[in-house]
């Protein structure tokens, strides 16, 4: 078991993952709180032999990567964790990746999906943000805590512009060092 750097905070954890042929990696940036310039620390993890993409099952590639980053964080210090995705992908409750990170931290930790585009019959369980002077949204999910909470909680991070600038960072983290 990790040891939190910061045993009495609860943490944010934003998370992406980027794919070259069958290798990712996955990035973390750890936050105090949602206002933050700057993270308190970032991981990275390189991940091989990567499963294929299959249609309408883009949680079976990515989670794998998202679970071997998370084994570098102490879960218990996580107030909550960001995707770059949805958590349920239609009004039904499809679950999507973020609904499947939840159950795998069994239900402990809540998931924020942030996602760039809209999928057909997707309005009940996503609220949409308008950033900066962009026009285009930006689309919210969540599970373990309230979507408008979590709306109110991204529109309210760093950054003048459509992509929070610690979303943006964790993109970036993916790509760096010429992965």
């Amino acid at each position: 078991m990790l040891i939190s750097i910061y045993p009495h905070l609860k943490m944010i954890l934003a998370i992406d993952v980027y794919y070259r042929n069958d290798v990712a990696k996955a990035a973390g940036v750890l936050l105090k709180n949602f206002k933050d310039e700057e993270p308190i620390q970032t991981y990275t993890k390189i991940i091989t032999n990567m499963a294929e993409y299959t249609p309408g099952e883009f949680y079976k590639r990515e989670l794998p990567c998202i679970t071997e980053l998370l084994q570098l964080i102490s879960i218990s210090s996580l107030q909550c964790i960001i995707i770059d995705g949805y958590v349920f992908l239609n009004d039904q409750q499809k679950p999507g990746l973020g609904y499947h990170l939840y159950l795998y931290l069994n239900k402990q930790v809540p998931i924020i999906g942030v996602a760039k585009t809209n999928f057909y019959n997707n309005q009940k369980y996503v609220r949409t943000i308008i950033r900066g002077k962009s026009k285009t949204p930006l689309y919210i999910t969540s599970i373990g805590i309230d979507v408008d909470i979590a709306a109110v909680n991204i529109l309210s991070m760093a950054g003048e512009h459509r992509i929070p600038n610690m979303l943006k960072r964790v993109d970036m983290e993916t790509k760096k060092n010429h992965f």
